[in-house]
């Protein structure tokens, strides 16, 4: 954690504002709206020329409107009402873009909206840092202006990580942001990176029957999930014919006018159209001069805080992606929501949830909070599961979405809800139902809620009611 400093503050009537929020992603946005509630006056600095961040305009949004395209288009030509005839015989990513561009305009005009109702001024421009309560501000148009205030927060989120040896202007390369550009249409891609990004993003490009070689650097799919669940992925994925290759990482990409060939340690080579590299990310620090007021960001870009994100300047705070883990749009809205009560309050006890919802919006959707069975048994916890098939719910069977499944974790003796597990469309919105219970208090989270409550026929919901059922009946 970051050690709290003590330092000598500027006559408050020389501020402009009583805080200035760099960034307007989910973090930043978080921080602003809460203290402009508390009657302080804010500014905010985007470099880019509308609000939203990477979450809106690169990452979250963007990704999610295309998986939810190409999700439907995958319903839609397994759906027998539909004659063979009527369907386009090839959907293109530039099919696609037109809606995603749609959203990511209503999300950014929508949030614009927040920061006017909330009576926050908006700078244009690239931020960094004169002194510890005085920021530049670069607008667009090249004029330079100074603001300052007694508050500071870094909430510039990150970027993708470029190894230098790859040329990531050539026509073929990309990374998660500047896929979105994608012109051509590839009949093969390379996805270098099995995380979440290049996970979702191997969905969505076999969704619309490009051919697929997803090079993983590990020995299995996001190994941070329950073995089971990403197991199911894995599965999923060989058998819709994504070609995932293991514990490979490149020595050279060699990029041509007609696709690149990438140049494995092993000594193997992969040829394809086009090069989608999602292999780490980086904090957006190297811009911010953080040399001038004594800060200095590790090898990730990423700057250290204590638990009311303070960094080792007592008045500048750091929220979202460029302080790391657990590195979500939704975590890091509830950050910036808690770094305003604690510049407000001058400390802060809140504090994020424990259990972390993650979601994974592949084809189908992955999604978890709690514990896993790996660490439960490895913390030698006495636990049983309860499954529920999705092919066996009729609201499953109806929608014609009925692979995938639910797992619930709970305590052998207590049957406390340890942890949710959850494969299959919806995922992401299923598990909240099992957070809720996750996070009730004396003795409000057991398993047994799901049998004794009563659940709309039919729904996905029911899964718990199946899930818990099974669990139930393995008790000795």
């Amino acid at each position: 954690m970051a050690k709290q400093t003590t330092s000598k503050k500027k006559p408050e009537a020389s501020y402009q504002y009583d805080a200035i929020i760099i960034g307007t992603g989910p973090g930043g946005e978080g921080t602003a709206m809460n203290l402009a509630k508390s009657n302080k006056k804010v500014a905010v600095i985007e470099r880019q020329r509308a609000v939203g961040g990477g979450c809106v305009h690169w990452g979250t949004i963007p990704s999610k409107a295309l998986r939810h395209s190409v999700s439907r288009y995958i319903e839609y030509k397994a759906n027998p009402l539909f004659n063979i005839s009527e369907r386009p015989s090839r959907l293109t990513f530039g099919d696609i873009l037109s809606h995603t561009s749609a959203v990511i305009s209503k999300q950014s005009n929508l949030r614009s909206s927040f920061y006017e109702r909330n009576r926050i001024d908006l700078y244009q421009g690239d931020a960094s840092f004169i002194d510890k309560h005085t920021v530049q501000v670069q607008h667009l148009d090249g004029t330079i202006e100074q603001l300052s205030a007694p508050t500071i927060v870094i909430a510039t989120g990150s970027r993708p990580y470029r190894p230098t040896e790859i040329d990531f202007n050539h026509p073929r390369v990309y990374d998660s942001d500047t896929i979105l550009n994608l012109k051509h249409d590839p009949q093969r891609i390379l996805i270098y990176g099995a995380g979440v990004i290049g996970c979702e993003y191997a969905s969505i490009f076999k969704g619309l029957g490009t051919k697929v070689d997803l090079v993983n650097t590990r020995d299995r799919l996001l190994a941070f999930m329950d073995d089971e669940i990403s197991d199911a992925l894995s599965y999923h994925f060989w058998n819709s014919g994504i070609f995932i290759r293991h514990n490979e990482e490149f020595e050279r990409v060699e990029a041509r006018d007609d696709g690149i060939i990438m140049h494995m340690k092993s000594g193997k080579r992969v040829k394809a159209d086009c090069l989608l590299f999602a292999n780490g990310r980086t904090g957006n620090t190297d811009t911010l001069n953080l040399g001038a007021v004594g800060l200095k960001a590790d090898s990730r870009g990423q700057l250290k805080v204590n638990e009311s994100y303070q960094t080792d300047v007592d008045n500048i705070y750091a929220v979202g992606d460029v302080i790391g883990y657990p590195s979500l749009a939704s975590a890091a809205f509830d950050q910036g929501r808690i770094c305003a009560d604690a510049i407000v309050k001058g400390e802060c006890n809140e504090k994020l949830i424990i259990d972390i919802p993650a979601g994974i919006y592949t084809i189908p959707e992955m999604s978890s909070v709690g514990k896993t069975e790996q660490q439960l048994t490895a913390a030698k916890i006495p636990y049983e599961v309860g499954r529920a098939q999705f092919k066996h719910l009729a609201r499953a069977q109806i929608a014609g979405t009925d692979v995938g499944s639910l797992k619930i974790l709970f305590h052998s003796e207590t049957k406390e809800v340890l942890g949710v597990h959850c494969f299959g469309e919806r995922a992401s919105e299923i598990v909240h139902i099992g957070q809720a219970i996750m996070e009730q208090k004396n003795g409000g989270n057991n398993v047994e809620y799901f049998v004794n409550t009563t659940f709309n026929y039919p729904t996905m919901a029911e899964a718990y009611r199946v899930a818990a059922l099974n669990g139930l009946n393995r008790l000795v």
